[in-house]
């Protein structure tokens, strides 16, 4: 099968305006080229990609798988022409790392200042995603690096386990579970949640966690990042599991209780992954080094082996 970019190109179009007519004005194509074009289009693909309707034209069952395709394509396209004008004003390389929520809010800000300071001619361009994505994405190398955690169960990958940290339940002072030590996951089923955006991996981890108790948690509010979580747990609209590092920092400034999670899963590494047996640019190994020596992580390791002397 041959499909051409500008086809491509006007698809997408045809299906954003829902209209031949305003994708051939757009074009600057006569509206029969443009028919011409699908239709060649559509031979070429073996199905029917369009409705066609007096008032416009819908898109097929196919036609929006076409769609989901094109608009990757294009998309990579258009990183392509970015990255290569990039290195066309003296860049010298580029790396792209798909990490969960907890790095690219938590510790991938301060990594990347020390790295990019360090190279000024390198640059990183940092996608949060789930960790089936991630873990695609690097076999697939749709990405130079991952950033994971919790256990890894995949071939074809180095991993780099460069520290730990724990989830917790954030609660305010006043709530029903503030005077325990420490909970159950089925013990926060009963109470409001304050959950984290659909596209996060930890509250994908949550919703999981639901699906294997069979209940469901009453998530009052979704935010956008912990420190949303812990002001909204301040506010006493919610409790919130967030990672531990994240509770302590913004416990300084909130007034938030930390509770442990009694659950083997709630102690999880943390990941850096590669492709096994590609051979990485200096400037990549490089991030790696910047990723496994942060001060952070240090501490982090620090405080596991203190638990685990207990």
């Amino acid at each position: 099968m041959h499909i051409d970019l500008r086809d491509l190109n006007l698809f997408s179009l045809i299906a954003e305006t829902k209209s031949l007519t305003r994708a051939a004005e757009r074009n600057h194509l006569s509206l029969p080229a443009v028919s011409a074009r699908i239709k060649d289009l559509e031979t070429e693909a073996g199905v029917r990609l369009l409705y066609r309707a007096p008032r416009g034209v819908a898109l097929t069952p196919a036609g929006q798988s076409l769609l989901r395709h094109a608009r990757t394509i294009l998309s990579e396209i258009e990183h392509m022409k970015s990255e290569l004008q990039r290195y066309g004003e003296g860049v010298q390389g580029s790396i792209r790392v798909f990490a969960n929520t907890t790095a690219v809010t938590e510790f991938m800000p301060e990594v990347l200042a020390t790295f990019l300071a360090a190279h000024q001619k390198v640059d990183v361009d940092l996608q949060e995603r789930p960790t089936a994505e991630i873990i695609r994405g690097v076999l697939d190398g749709m990405t130079d690096l991952g950033i994971t955690s919790g256990p890894i169960a995949a071939d074809g990958l180095e991993v780099h386990t460069f520290s730990s940290d724990r989830l917790v339940l954030a609660v305010a002072p006043g709530h029903p579970l503030a005077p325990a030590a420490a909970v159950r996951f089925s013990d926060v089923i009963d109470h409001d949640y304050i959950g984290l955006h659909e596209g996060s991996t930890l509250q994908q981890f949550v919703d999981q966690l639901m699906q294997n108790a069979r209940r469901r948690l009453h998530i009052r509010v979704q935010v956008s990042n912990f420190e949303s979580v812990c002001r909204m747990v301040e506010a006493g609209v919610g409790v919130g599991i967030v990672p531990e590092s994240a509770a302590l920092r913004h416990r300084r400034t909130m007034k938030i209780l930390i509770k442990q999670l009694d659950e083997d899963w709630a102690l999880r590494e943390r990941h850096v992954l590669a492709r096994r047996g590609e051979a990485l640019p200096s400037y990549t190994q490089a991030l790696i080094d910047s990723i496994m020596n942060h001060p952070g992580h240090a501490a982090s390791r620090a405080r596991s082996r203190k638990r685990g002397a207990h």
